[in-house]
């Protein structure tokens, strides 16, 4: 198996050995907490190293800050989960038969209990939350429902389906379900899964009454359904992801960040005044991306980046209008997201080409996503294989650069009159350095005033009409889209110095030895976070009272990969 390393130690915190040497002032600090407000760090998979580390150290935070923390584990319930793929599985039928329960859940729940239990937390499991009976209800119900009516599936105002569809998509790390075999079958089992979690979150809230769960991305099974029942029990919710750069996550209320970051308030950024040495150092940091530098994950190192040498290898003409098109990977956090053109960012790409095919005048120049081979996991519905089946041929004015290439995206984009995406980040960069940018989909820059954001086909046709743009970003706009980046990339994404990069997978670890930097007023980025999940205050970063981390450390490098209850 791929993860035997997740039953070593060295992927988890040990803090036994932390705790030995402040027995005192733990105990203490556990006996002011009982009674204090509830929170149930939802980490569900332990096999999740990387979250077991941030969610214990939260753990150990939070009751120092007087919160009764307890945390929830699947102990073997879930006939599937977010840790389950296809690249596991080569026969799809042993998956079907027996589920993660003969490979992975073996040293899935055990780590993560070892480390709970050194921490004295209380800790419930999915198997205990459970009956039998609810389970022969749920496997009932998953059977007798149309598979074309999964995924709009909703039980009790829960998006069962959504996150069920969104599960199924990931296990076959494809954009859509059609062709894979086993498809209807494994989908089948995350509605399974999904429903059990619903059942035992539910139980468990209403047996508890927390006032707050904190839970990593809020999308997938079981993360999003947890989020689902929270919601719906009057529960807040809290996620987190790791953020881009190192040492440093985002945080977000009540939703996953995929959503949070579109509709948060424009007030946190639209008003900041960046400094010249804050432009530099944005504009400093937005370079260094082109490696990879400061930042967590690196999924593509470009081996060429000179434009002009660039443009000659590909074949465009930079006397000729040239615009281009940005990829994300197919099956990606498929969410619904109301104000998207296109149903999907395959029907989105093969409109836009369609659309340049009746354009000769404009040449338009698709960047596949490096991740598609070196994300994790690896897509298995390439977007050039899934574009060929609707456009045998491209037109002579299309050129496409595949995920494999070392040719960089930056200087790919340099060459282009305006850029068009999806959902990829890398509209906050491009906009910061003046390239108007038309948003079709969920990409995080959009509904903040500086790109060209579509939400039906009539609107996205239109604005692609306008092309090409008569000039780049004007000064005020490239601005607000510098305060933006600024806003996105120094004041969300919260810092703890004592995460550690490391190479490999997981990216990081846990760098504390005694309960200092865990206590109140010890690390700002800590205190910010505590305060976001006990006092509901923002998760962004007040610039006045940051502490000076410009000295980055020298970089680690880590590639990513109608019912009723």
């Amino acid at each position: 198996m791929r993860r035997w390393y997740y039953a070593r130690w060295d992927a988890y915190p040990d803090w036994s050995a932390v705790l030995s040497r402040e027995e005192r002032r733990w105990k203490q600090a556990r006996e002011q907490a009982s009674g204090g407000p509830r929170v149930l760090l939802a980490s569900s998979i332990g096999s999740y190293a990387h979250a077991v580390t941030l969610e214990s150290a939260l753990a150990v935070g939070l009751t120092l800050r007087g919160a009764e923390v307890h945390t929830l584990l699947c102990d073997g319930a879930l006939p599937a989960c977010a840790e389950c793929e296809a690249s596991l599985y080569p026969r799809v039928g042993r998956f079907l038969e027996h589920g993660p329960s003969r490979d992975l859940c073996k040293d899935c729940c055990w780590p993560a209990e070892q480390v709970y239990k050194s921490l004295g937390i209380p800790i419930h499991r999915y198997g205990e939350l459970v009956t039998a009976d609810e389970r022969r209800t749920i496997a009932d119900l998953s059977r007798a429902m149309k598979c074309s009516d999964i995924r709009d599936l909703r039980i009790d105002g829960l998006a069962i389906g959504e996150h069920a569809y969104a599960g199924a998509l990931r296990f076959f790390a494809s954009g859509s379900l059609e062709g894979e075999a086993g498809g209807e079958e494994v989908l089948r089992v995350y509605v399974q899964a999904a429903l059990i979690t619903a059942y035992a979150s539910r139980r468990l809230f209403r047996q508890s009454r927390y006032e707050c769960a904190v839970f990593t991305h809020g999308i997938y099974v079981p993360w999003g359904i947890i989020g689902e029942v929270a919601r719906s029990e009057g529960v807040r919710v809290v996620t987190w992801n790791v953020a881009y750069r190192k040492r440093r996550f985002i945080f977000s209320h009540n939703d996953t960040y995929h959503h949070t970051l579109m509709n948060e308030p424009i007030a946190h950024w639209e008003d900041l005044e960046l400094k010249q040495a804050q432009d530099r150092e944005l504009m400093s940091y937005l370079t260094s991306r082109r490696e990879g530098l400061f930042d967590w994950i690196v999924f593509h190192r470009p081996s060429r980046q000179d434009p002009q040498e660039i443009a000659r290898r590909v074949g465009v003409d930079p006397a000729k209008p040239i615009i281009g098109c940005l990829t994300n990977v197919s099956w990606d956090a498929q969410l619904h997201y109301p104000a998207n053109a296109f149903p999907d960012m395959l029907e989105w790409l093969v409109a836009t080409v369609k659309y340049f095919e009746r354009r000769p005048e404009l040449q338009l120049l698709i960047r596949v996503h490096p991740a598609e081979i070196s994300g994790f996991p690896v897509s298995r519905q390439p977007v050039l294989k899934e574009l060929a089946k609707h456009v045998p041929k491209l037109p002579a004015n299309i050129f496409v650069v595949p995920p494999e290439s070392g040719l960089s995206t930056y200087a790919l984009m340099s060459l282009c009159n305006a850029a068009i995406i999806y959902g990829t980040k890398m509209g906050v960069e491009l906009s910061s350095v003046g390239l108007p940018i038309i948003v079709a989909g969920e990409a995080w820059v959009r509904n903040k005033g500086i790109t060209y954001d579509a939400s039906t086909p009539e609107e996205y046709f239109r604005l692609l009409g306008r092309l090409p743009f008569a000039s780049r970003l004007s000064e005020e706009q490239t601005a607000r889209a510098r305060r933006y980046a600024y806003h996105f990339f120094f004041n969300r994404m919260i810092p703890l110095p004592f995460i550690e990069p490391k190479a490999g997978y997981p990216i990081y670890r846990s760098r504390i030895e005694s309960l200092a930097p865990l206590e109140p007023g010890a690390t700002p980025g800590l205190d910010l976070i505590c305060a976001g999940i006990l006092h509901r205050r923002p998760f962004v970063i007040d610039q006045r009272d940051e502490p000076d981390e410009r000295k980055e450390p020298q970089p680690v490098a880590a590639t990513a990969r109608s019912a009723r209850l």
